[in-house]
């Protein structure tokens, strides 16, 4: 985990100073800008954004110093320079900002600082509105191109990295609940559902992640060749959500059939560590750009070991878990790829009914 950190702090650095460099080169050697202290700035601003988010952060910067430009050069035409006016332009350029954007950081920074140098340095070097513009539109494209042809990130390591919290609270609560089962403790059930409740922020993380491959297998040309792994990976990600539900459902279930001291048949403990192992394997599969063809085994093995226990679990509870490793097991396969019909039919056969 420290080294996953390391590289990710190492390879911004990197990319930051780059784009810092040549957004200064380009605006002040090639196009004789005197002094284009906003490229910079923009392309930084550009590299640090969330993944995913780059493009989108590039337009709100070049909005917000036009937003801000516009505000300034209002004022400073209409009421002449002063420290109230200073104070008016910052004011209104941001809540146009903020009505406009809806509330975007990069659009409202950008237009409170264009509105302040055009208010205060227009005054005494005027001229300054264009190459504001350039600054921005400079600094953007560097950033850009920094993070999209120079150093454009392993989309499946992104994904990877996001997913792999995820994979990991999943398989561990099935884990966790078939020991619960296996040791008669509810309350270990409980808190297993609780862990899950809190997975929140590890999901939208996830999707975060997903947008931010689907950004770079579209604008980096080294990175296309990935593009089919990362919309597979997508259908993990779709689903990511609806297995944290059927794991919740079986901490829950588990928790009941402990209270209600129902029989619990080995098998359906099993069965739990199977779709463990399958989820694990799914993770992989996709991560290598290989075909799911182990999760699928693994996630169908453990119908086979759901149908041993349904043969024994006599209780209405336990029953109820068995019918809820089989919603799993479906819900694995078409995370796997497999088209909703599909999934189903396999785990019916494979649980022993007729397709």
């Amino acid at each position: 985990m420290r080294l996953r950190l390391t590289n990710v702090i190492l390879v911004i650095t990197v990319q930051a100073a780059l784009a810092a460099a040549l957004s200064w080169f380009i605006g002040h050697d090639v196009l004789g800008i005197p002094a284009p202290v906003f490229a910079p700035s923009a392309a930084v601003g550009t590299i640090v954004a969330a993944i995913g988010q780059r493009v989108r952060r590039t337009v709100q910067t070049l909005v917000g110093v036009v937003i801000g430009i516009l505000i300034g050069d209002a004022l400073l035409y209409t009421v002449g320079p002063g420290p109230v006016q200073i104070g008016l332009a910052v004011g209104i350029a941001i809540a146009f900002a903020l009505i406009l954007s809806g509330g975007s950081g990069a659009t409202v920074a950008h237009a409170g600082a264009s509105a302040v140098v055009i208010a205060t340095l227009s005054p005494v070097d005027p001229n300054l509105e264009w190459p504001r513009i350039l600054d921005a539109v400079i600094g953007g494209a560097v950033g850009l191109v920094v993070v999209t042809l120079l150093f454009p990130v392993n989309p499946m390591r992104v994904l990877d990295r996001a997913a792999t919290p995820i994979v990991q609270l999943v398989s561990a609560e099935l884990r966790t609940i078939a020991t619960a089962l296996n040791e008669r403790d509810a309350e270990q059930a409980t808190a297993s559902l609780q862990r899950l409740r809190d997975s929140g922020p590890d999901l939208a993380r996830l999707s975060q992640a997903l947008d931010g491959a689907k950004e770079v297998v579209s604008l980096a040309p080294v990175r296309w060749l990935r593009r089919d792994d990362v919309e597979q990976f997508a259908h993990f990600a779709e689903h990511a959500q609806r297995l944290i539900g059927d794991a919740q459902d079986l901490a829950r279930t588990s928790a009941t059939v402990v209270q209600y001291d129902e029989v619990v048949p080995s098998e359906l403990t099993t069965t739990l560590r199977q779709l463990a192992d399958a989820n694990e394997h799914l993770r992989a599969e996709r991560v290598s750009g290989r075909d799911p063809q182990r999760a699928r085994a693994t996630a169908l093995a453990a119908m086979h070991s759901a149908r041993r226990a349904g043969d024994v679990a006599t209780g209405r509870f336990s029953q109820t878990l068995v019918t809820q490793t089989r919603v799993a097991a479906s819900d694995l396969l078409r995370a796997s790829g497999l088209d909703p019909e599909t999934a189903n039919r396999l785990t019916r056969e494979r649980y022993g009914e007729s397709a």
